[in-house]
């Protein structure tokens, strides 16, 4: 599998070649790239109307715990305090698992916090030498 997206500039003229008369194999023999490229780019077209790539890598899975907002809000303010670990138990007793990692990170795009104080404000002494 590639690390880089081919451009679409490439893809179209491997596309045009195809419609044009070319099989896919002589077109992507002629443009450098291999068969099974020029196949799924000439179905691309065919399905979509347009053979650039599908969109790669982000966040699939975040819409799964985003779901239980408002109870994953609800159980940290009935307790402030509570740990992640107590987090996922609640959470696994109404038949949500997530795991910690899952949990840390939903925690921290919705700022949700255990702070107990508010950070202080650095130290105003001055050098000592």
């Amino acid at each position: 599998m590639s690390k880089k997206t081919l451009s679409l500039d490439l893809r179209e003229r491997v596309v045009s070649a195809v419609a044009a008369g070319m099989s896919r194999r002589q077109a992507a023999e002629r443009f450098g790239v291999s068969a099974a490229s020029a196949v799924r780019w000439c179905a691309r077209e065919k399905e979509t109307g347009s053979p650039s790539a599908r969109p790669r890598g982000g966040d699939r899975w975040s819409a799964r715990i985003d779901a239980h907002f408002r109870l994953i809000a609800s159980l940290v303010e009935e307790s402030c305090d509570i740990t992640l670990k107590e987090l996922a138990a609640q959470l696994a007793e109404r038949g949500y698992r997530f795991s910690i990692g899952s949990l840390w990170r939903f925690c921290d795009r919705h700022d949700i916090t255990w702070k107990k104080r508010p950070r202080m404000r650095a130290n105003r002494t001055g050098r000592t030498s």
